[in-house]
């Protein structure tokens, strides 16, 4: 088919993604809530995030090995409906386990990031494989809206829970359960393309070990500027209002929201205007190092916010770059290979923001973002590894990485 054949299958996958932010970013505007509401501790509230990222690693990991055991066109489609069944449980929670609403947060959580696994393992391979006289700007369109839609929770459910009443919680979630079914009734109605990616076993014998490093090196790639990305997504608005004294709720605004505007504004702009992603990635590694150590360094206020911020911008193509790389450098990658990217990014999500969690707790914010400066400084090193690696050979064979026999 043409690419105009696809042109509701590339908005059923943009509005997946967008919606996808909620999963991320509302249940932290909620927390606050629990704790004082339900009397659930903090370390069971930080569990939800632990759960979350670790069932989204836990499906990342099945469909690395096991992408052929599943009928991927029927996954697409039910996965909306599977982040909408996760958020609605979670918004009554109150309702269906009156007696232990941990219990109801937790089950939610569980199935809402089953779904945010699969959008991460499958939306990006769908988007590389519907034809497209760009598919660079496609890719890179797809992820700046998982960045507004950041922006869009933050905003919306900041302002609605102080329309309605921090007591009405469940409205404002079950509002936010409702967008998916958007994203679910176009992936009815499109058609899908096809995923195989690669060619068979009997064509790609040659260039696999070659292939197998790049992947690797990609692999590192994503997990490391993964680190970079989530360190200060997740803990930018804790730094502004505890390490630099800014107001929680304008922290927020202008930390948060700021941050994520700022990572959907130079996604859109790759998308529009970018080429040469290998620089892309080594200069996005420079400036995150360098604003990591600005952050930690200063004693202006102004100056570490304008950092913290200003990250956002050096960040947001490490992630969606690495998978423009790995599908311009190795074509034919098939859904495993995008799997394994997501368990990459999942795992550098998951470790770098405990481990600033654990600085912090024992020498402070400031030396939290000192140290964990060390992943995107490391991540300049290996981007020069891949710019010298995929430099040797422009054109590597088709591969398909599949899952084990």
């Amino acid at each position: 088919m043409s690419e105009r054949n696809y042109k509701m299958t590339k908005l059923a996958c943009y509005s997946a993604y967008f919606t996808m932010s909620s999963i991320f970013c509302l249940p932290p505007l909620l927390f606050v809530i629990f704790h004082e509401s339900y009397g659930i501790s903090w370390t069971l509230l930080g569990t939800l995030v632990l759960t979350n990222f670790c069932t989204q690693l836990a499906v990342d990991l099945i469909f690395t090995l096991f992408s052929k055991k599943f009928n991927v066109a029927l996954v697409v489609r039910v996965m909306p409906i599977i982040t909408a069944t996760g958020m609605l449980i979670y918004a009554l929670s109150p309702l269906l386990f009156p007696n232990a609403v941990y219990v109801g947060l937790l089950i939610g959580t569980v199935i809402f990031s089953v779904s945010a696994g699969l959008s991460e393992v499958l939306l990006s391979p769908l988007i590389a494989a519907i034809p497209s006289k760009n598919p660079q700007r496609d890719m890179s369109l797809l992820h700046s809206l998982y960045a507004f839609g950041v922006f869009f929770v933050v905003v919306v459910g900041t302002l609605s829970l102080k329309l309605v009443g921090e007591e009405n919680w469940q409205y404002v979630t079950a509002f936010f359960a409702l967008l998916p079914v958007i994203a679910a009734v176009l992936f009815m109605l499109s058609p899908m393309p096809d995923m195989s990616g690669g060619e068979s076993g009997s064509t790609r014998k040659g260039g696999d070990k070659r292939n197998y490093i790049g992947i690797a090196l990609c692999a590192l790639c994503i997990f490391l500027g993964s680190c970079a990305e989530n360190v200060m997504s997740n803990w930018i608005s804790s730094f502004m209002d505890a390490h630099l004294g800014i107001d929680k709720a304008l922290g927020d605004i202008i930390g948060v929201a700021a941050f994520a505007i700022l990572l959907g504004i130079t996604r859109i702009s790759y998308a529009k205007w970018g080429k040469h992603i290998e620089k892309m990635l080594l200069v996005g590694m420079i400036g995150s190092a360098v604003c990591y150590l600005v952050a930690g360094l200063v004693t202006s206020v102004a100056v570490a916010t304008v950092a913290c911020v200003l990250t956002g911008v050096f960040v947001a193509m490490l992630w969606p770059g690495t998978l423009i790389l790995m599908e311009e450098k190795i074509p034919g990658v098939g859904v495993a290979a995008f799997a394994l990217m997501a368990a990459s990014g999942d795992l550098g999500a998951s470790v770098a923001p405990q481990l600033m969690g654990i600085i912090a707790d024992n020498a402070g914010l400031d030396t939290g973002m000192l140290v964990t400066a060390i992943f995107p400084t490391l991540g300049t090193a290996l981007v020069l590894v891949i710019i010298r690696f995929f430099g040797r050979k422009k054109d590597c064979p088709s591969l398909k990485l599949t899952e084990s026999e």
